[in-house]
């Protein structure tokens, strides 16, 4: 038996979210915190209170450095922030969207609670904060994105991809998907789920044998493989992830699809040829959107007039930066778009959207799996690294569930095709036939 696929045998099914027993991030009783002698005067507990006005005064309490706990005004807290000195407090009122995560990642502030609970209740109250008040304008502070040109990228890609396929694949799934699966059923193994959305997207974009496949941002090259052995397709698929690429390589070498698919480390923006079908996967989200017009381009000039496209891509409802702590210590360049958003990618070019579909919630429930696999394995992570980065990671999986159940987090699947492709189909009954090749 796969080494991989017994390590997560009794995986739960997460039909009610993230178990508490199960991803052991929960803690019923107060943990024990080291307290200090130091005084907590009148400024702390005003600095405290307009830290609290600034989070919409969310249902948790905070511990304070010397054990005194100040409140909100919630009768039932549904967590307890520890925070261990003055100046995190301090650093959590000047920028709380990066200074929670680099200080809980220290140690310095830590939540007693379920953290993803926690985490939902501060963004439904920061929601409700007026719009454009100097507290929203705290809560979205941010600095500046770092560039997507060229060599922007390849530096961004690095520095989260290029960390370590034996970190990913201790808590991936069997293939290494990375993006968003497909549950079908709630009780899917994580490897089902991802099965089924390689097959979605496959579906979508009518795939016959003999077709040509570009692929721009290929992760670990699973949806490439998968094309190739279950459609009958050629595919290229680009990729500037040293890592992924070489990982790919060896994994359809072995799968013996050396002459179906061929993974290219390069640029998207250097993508040539003329094919049948366009397909991206999680790369939008490290494009930019000054850089939308150039990805309209290089899909113009190598879809075929009688082509199909799919961009599958994180999304938000409205624009606004990436959390400043996420863009700059886990997803360098990252920046999710909105729907119109990205119609600046076809809009210029005046491509038909055939398709529009929202998979937040299945990417709630892919977390969900990732997290519950992350903390099986967080000991071995630690030894990779060191204990801030298994809470940094921890607290970034959390969080980012807590984003796709009650923010404003989104997850897009995009059909289109040139305007004057008429070869459409009239229903969407194509999508879910289950004799099609990979069902």
């Amino acid at each position: 038996m796969n080494k991989n696929k017994a390590q997560f045998l009794n995986e739960p099914s997460f039909s009610d979210g993230v178990q508490s027993a199960d991803t052991g991030i929960r803690s019923d009783h107060v943990r024990e915190h080291n307290f200090s002698m130091r005084p907590v005067f009148g400024v702390d507990r005003q600095i405290l209170m307009l830290l609290l006005k600034t989070m919409g005064n969310p249902p948790v309490r905070f511990l304070l450095w010397n054990g005194e706990e100040v409140s909100g005004g919630a009768d039932a807290p549904i967590a307890q922030v520890f925070v261990a000195d003055r100046t995190a407090l301090l650093r959590l009122v000047v920028n709380p969207d990066l200074h929670f995560g680099d200080c809980y990642s220290s140690g310095r502030v830590d939540v007693d609670g379920d953290l993803v609970e926690f985490l939902e209740a501060v963004y439904r109250a920061s929601a409700a904060v007026p719009a454009g008040s100097l507290l929203q304008r705290l809560i979205s502070r941010t600095g500046d994105a770092r560039p997507n040109t060229p060599a922007g990228s390849r530096d961004n890609i690095h520095r989260h991809y290029d960390i370590g396929n034996d970190f990913y694949r201790l808590w991936l799934d069997e293939q290494m998907v990375y993006t968003c699966a497909y549950f079908k059923d709630s009780g899917a193994t994580l490897e089902q789920a991802q099965v089924a959305k390689m097959d979605h997207v496959c579906r979508k974009l009518r795939l016959q044998a003999g077709e040509t496949v570009v692929e721009a941002g290929c992760g670990w090259g699973s949806l490439a493989r998968h094309m190739a052995r279950h459609y009958g397709v050629k595919v290229k698929a680009y990729n500037i992830s040293h890592e992924q690429v070489v990982y790919a390589r060896e994994m359809a070498k072995a799968d013996g699809l050396e002459g179906h698919v061929e993974y290219i480390e390069d640029d998207y923006r250097n993508i040539s040829g003329d094919f049948d079908a366009f397909v991206s996967v999680g790369m939008l989200e490290h494009v930019g959107a000054d850089h939308y017009r150039e990805l309209g381009d290089v899909v113009h000039r190598c879809l075929r007039d009688s082509g199909r496209g799919l961009i599958h891509s994180i999304g938000r409802n409205r624009a606004k930066p990436m959390n400043a702590w996420i863009e700059k210590r886990i997803f360098p360049g990252a920046y999710p778009p909105t729907l119109a958003e990205m119609m600046q990618i076809l809009e210029p070019w005046e491509y038909s959207v055939l398709d529009v579909e929202n998979l937040r919630l299945h990417y709630a429930r892919t977390l969900e799996h990732w997290l519950w696999r992350f903390e099986k394995v967080s000991d071995r992570v630690a030894a990779m690294f060191d204990e801030s980065f298994v809470r940094a990671w921890r607290l970034y999986l959390a969080g980012s569930i807590a984003a796709f159940r009650v923010s404003d987090m989104q997850l897009f699947q995009v059909v289109f095709a040139p305007r004057n492709n008429n070869d459409i189909p009239w229903t969407r009954e194509h999508v879910y036939v289950p004799e099609l090749p990979g069902g």
